[in-house]
């Protein structure tokens, strides 16, 4: 069994060190990546090695609509034997032991270190470059230890969550949609309804737009990275130009300015405005109806103010975004080469 899709990244594809014993409907594996034996991959779950190596042990099971991915010009990732992921959740260039259970809706961000035999649990981000010892249980939004754990408790926790999710159910089917040359919508990815998506902007791997009721209207050069999902219900969603919706994010009908960045697992909730430059971190929510000003950075739950945003971050947003153009014409040609 193999991942629905498998895409080079500079030539690289990636490395399976035997068959994995499942691989769910729309996953995709890119790149520098390194897969340990008796691997499970979930439905719509993607390993992105592009522009830094990923390294998974041994029996490392992702669930469904979950992420691995890197900081391409900074951190690759890499993750011991016997590590279980649940669903929905981001392990982003970091550094992950052996015997580790990451819960549903986890985000661990760049450069933090988790030691062997610890519990993320459910709805927790690590933050950038935190050390996490093993043995102990974390939560919360940055996670905190909350209590010791022994081995067999990891064990019993990753075979509860491994049980919970089976072979996940029917996806439905694929269109490729209609799409001007200078757009990259990857073959995983699900756009329903009225969707617009302007020049140079990028829908990554097992992103799921549905605008089956208002539209979804993206502007010029915007990315939406992988399993990001997009649902309106009522007057739509519109995204401005040179924009960044990192991995997992959720967002309902809003509007979200130009120049932003909604970080990886974040949630927009409905009414939300979201305004020119603005940096939303990385496991933020916001509140029905929220506005968030121009010019600074946002975050927790419910999103508050944490700084202005200084040249570096925004420098920073501007490399992203001219990043992911390059991915977009790189990865146009990778899909076109395997028919």
């Amino acid at each position: 069994m193999t991942p629905d899709l498998i895409l080079p990244y500079a030539g690289v594809l990636p490395d399976f060190t035997s068959r994995p014993v499942w691989c769910g409907r729309g996953s995709t594996v890119i790149g520098a990546a390194r897969i340990g034996t008796q691997a499970w991959i979930g439905d719509e779950a993607v390993i992105r090695a592009d522009g830094q190596t990923i390294t998974l042990g041994d029996r490392f099971w992702l669930g469904h609509r979950s992420t691995v991915h890197i900081a391409t010009l900074t951190h690759g990732t890499q993750v011991g034997d016997r590590v279980t992921v649940g669903r929905n959740s981001v392990v982003h260039a970091c550094t992950v032991g052996s015997d580790v259970v990451i819960e549903d809706d986890v985000v661990i961000l760049d450069g933090a270190e988790i030691g062997d035999h610890a519990v993320i649990e459910a709805g927790a981000t690590v933050f950038p470059r935190m050390k996490l010892e093993g043995g102990h249980a974390y939560a919360g939004s940055p996670a905190r230890p909350s209590r010791p754990v022994g081995p067999d408790e990891v064990a019993e926790r990753a075979e509860r969550l491994r049980e919970r999710m089976g072979d996940g159910a029917a996806a439905e089917p694929r269109q490729p949609p209609e799409v001007e040359n200078s757009v990259f919508v990857a073959r995983t990815a699900r756009l329903r309804g009225r969707v617009s998506l302007g020049a140079g902007a990028s829908v990554l791997f097992c992103c799921d737009l549905n605008a089956e009721v208002g539209p979804i209207v993206v502007g010029a050069d915007t990315n939406i990275q992988d399993n990001t999902t997009i649902r309106t219900r009522a007057e739509g969603v519109v995204i401005g130009r040179d924009t960044t919706i990192a991995h997992n994010v959720r967002i309902a009908d809003c509007r979200i300015g130009a120049r932003a960045l909604i970080g990886i697992g974040a949630t927009v909730a409905p009414g939300t405005l979201i305004a020119d430059d603005v940096m939303l971190a990385a496991g933020a929510t916001t509140d029905p109806g929220q506005i968030l000003e121009a010019g600074y950075l946002w975050g927790g739950r419910p999103a508050r103010i944490l700084s202005p945003l200084d040249a570096e971050k925004r420098a920073m947003m501007i490399r992203i975004v001219e990043g992911y153009c390059q991915h977009g014409r790189e990865y146009r040609a990778a899909q076109a080469g395997v028919g």
